[in-house]
């Protein structure tokens, strides 16, 4: 496994989040806009309260939930993609 990032992120003021069979579903108050992460059961909600990177997190899930790194890669892209929309932020 590769370095990862120790970024860790919290929701933006106005954006709420929830658990569904797909992965996690954003809402964020300013559009309103709705925001879909297809990351099945990787992260849930609770990531977003920013005390773990994704480092820290995917570590404390264990060896048995290690994802391939290719799905790694693609869900720091889309983390990324919902920081540069305002729906979550860096701490």
């Amino acid at each position: 496994m590769t370095a990862l990032s120790e970024t860790r992120y919290r929701l933006s003021s106005g954006a709420q989040v929830r658990e569904e069979d797909f992965g996690l579903l954003f809402y964020a108050m300013k559009g309103p806009r709705l925001f879909f992460l297809s990351c099945g059961s990787l992260l849930d909600p609770s990531f977003f309260q920013g005390e773990m990177s994704l480092d820290q997190w995917i570590k404390a899930r264990g060896k048995a939930g290690l994802p391939s790194e290719k799905a790694i890669k693609a869900l720091e892209g889309s983390l990324s993609q919902l920081k540069e929309k305002g729906v979550i932020f860096e701490c």
